[in-house]
């Protein structure tokens, strides 16, 4: 599940955009499938988003929430193709994009009535 924040006046206009964005780097570094998509974007009034100096309007923040057993490369890759990505299709800078990756062990997901060490016919891989 990915979790998508931004000021509402600037995140509302690219939302279709950004997910396919998203999706698409997620596609080609972790090899989801096109169906694997779950994200949720949060649209926030200016006066309750605070964000770092040296930042603008922008700035977009990206949490990925992900079963565990991607190597570190992996996900170091999935960070700067997501950096490359949104850069040249939104012209977003890098400066205004902050993402985090939070994994969280397979029998601490639950969907479709189990708990993802349980699901036996998952379309992707883990450990990649």
């Amino acid at each position: 599940m990915i979790v998508i924040y931004g000021i509402k006046e600037k995140l509302n206009p690219i939302k279709m955009q950004l997910s396919d964005v998203i999706h698409s780097c997620m596609q080609s570094v972790l090899g989801l499938p096109e169906d694997k998509r779950a994200h949720r974007f949060i649209p926030m009034n200016k006066e309750d988003f605070f964000y770092p100096g040296g930042r603008s309007d922008d700035y977009t923040v990206i949490e990925i929430h992900m079963m565990s057993g991607r190597k570190p490369d992996t996900q170091k890759q999935l960070i700067k193709s997501l950096f490359c990505e949104i850069e040249g299709q939104l012209a977003i800078s890098p400066n205004d994009i902050e993402i985090t990756i939070h994994e969280q062990a397979p029998y601490q997901w639950g969907f479709r009535g189990m708990t993802g060490d349980e699901a036996k016919d998952l379309k992707y891989k883990l450990n990649v």
